[in-house]
């Protein structure tokens, strides 16, 4: 089989039997040069393969050049091309590293990832067995105001944390030297393109804005990675006691946490609390379902996971309350491991055939 990954950091991913070759990052597919330089790779594992796949895998997205070339490919072959969730597939190449093919609970925290239902998921707790995944909780979510482009602001996402806390008023007297703040204000109440997501990514951003430690990124993860740098030098700080809610359909909210950041004045401080809380969150989550369930073994994919604060400290209360955790280990928990994971997940599926 081949698979052709997913859009960030895309790698393509061969597979036969018992064995995968995995590309080297081709990077974003967001440009015309990576597309082709996409297209070289996909061509030059091919060369390599012994015989034509049987079978061609990719993401979800309907949009992505990953998605399109492999459909393209399936049509001249007159082969299937399988989709696989965004999510799925990071929690499949956990596992795989870890030769699990158990029952497992999987943490999928990352910045994207189209949902089976649509929506932009990336704060997802699932049951994945083998090639079978179901969504059995998530973040509550945020809107998005102007969509992908609160990806690249994380002022945007702080103006949604407002908005949600009522506060709207506030929006464009703390962002004044943003041009747009009026009108993302104006976007959040009257909820004009602003869809909503489940992305832990998009509530780092929010963290990171709301302390005022980036609001424009000029590099990948740059608010993130400002967020836990802030943390660090401030030290080890206690997680909020009611700094999280969960509700009856196993939804995690935040706001609790978020709320606390509005008025930090000691940013370290609140970048310290904001990743204490965090952690103590996700862990309390993956208990509730893990018990209700009886499953012992967590799995962790998705791009937050490169944050050593957070997926420290949950590697710790997790193995501490019993559980076996899985992270990766010779991959990467980002979507460079997407490929392989989707290989994985349709070698299952088509042995379940």
């Amino acid at each position: 089989m081949l698979a052709l990954g997913a859009w960030f950091n895309n790698t393509v991913c061969a597979g036969d039997g018992d064995e995968a070759w995995l590309s080297r990052t081709v990077g974003d597919l967001d440009g015309v040069e990576a597309c082709r330089a996409h297209e070289r790779t996909v061509q030059a594992l091919l060369g390599a393969m012994a015989e034509r796949p049987a079978l061609v895998v990719h993401d979800r997205h309907p949009d992505f050049h990953s998605t399109r070339v492999a459909q393209g490919l399936a049509e001249e072959w007159g082969v299937p091309a399988w989709a696989v969730q965004h999510h799925h597939a990071h929690i499949a190449a956990v596992c795989a590293e870890h030769g699990n093919e158990g029952p497992v609970l999987g943490l999928a925290l990352d910045g994207v990832g189209l949902g089976d239902d649509g929506a932009a998921w990336g704060g997802e707790l699932l049951l994945v067995k083998g090639a079978q995944c179901q969504r059995v909780g998530h973040l509550t979510t945020l809107p998005l105001p102007g969509g992908d482009r609160a990806a690249r602001e994380p002022w945007r996402m702080a103006a949604a944390v407002l908005h949600r806390l009522g506060r709207s008023d506030e929006i464009a007297p703390r962002f004044a030297h943003q041009a747009a703040a009026a009108g993302v204000a104006h976007m959040l109440r009257n909820e004009v393109r602003c869809p909503p997501t489940s992305s832990l990514g998009r509530v780092f951003d929010a963290a990171a804005g709301l302390l005022g430690l980036c609001e424009v990124m000029s590099s990948d993860a740059e608010a993130p990675i400002r967020l836990e740098r802030a943390a660090r030098e401030w030290g080890v700080a206690a997680p909020m006691v009611e700094g999280w809610r969960i509700d009856a359909q196993a939804r995690l909210d935040l706001m609790p946490l978020l709320a606390s950041l509005v008025d930090e004045r000691d940013t370290g401080r609140g970048a310290a609390r904001f990743h204490a809380t965090l952690a103590a969150a996700l862990a309390d989550w993956v208990l509730r379902a893990a018990a209700e369930r009886d499953i012992g073994v967590v799995a962790a994919g998705g791009g937050c996971w490169f944050n050593r604060l957070l997926s420290v400290d949950v590697a710790r209360r997790m193995t501490q309350a019993g559980l076996r955790w899985l992270s990766a280990q010779r991959l990467l928990p980002g979507d460079t491991a997407i490929a392989y994971g989707q290989a994985v997940v349709a070698r299952q599926r088509w042995k379940g055939d």
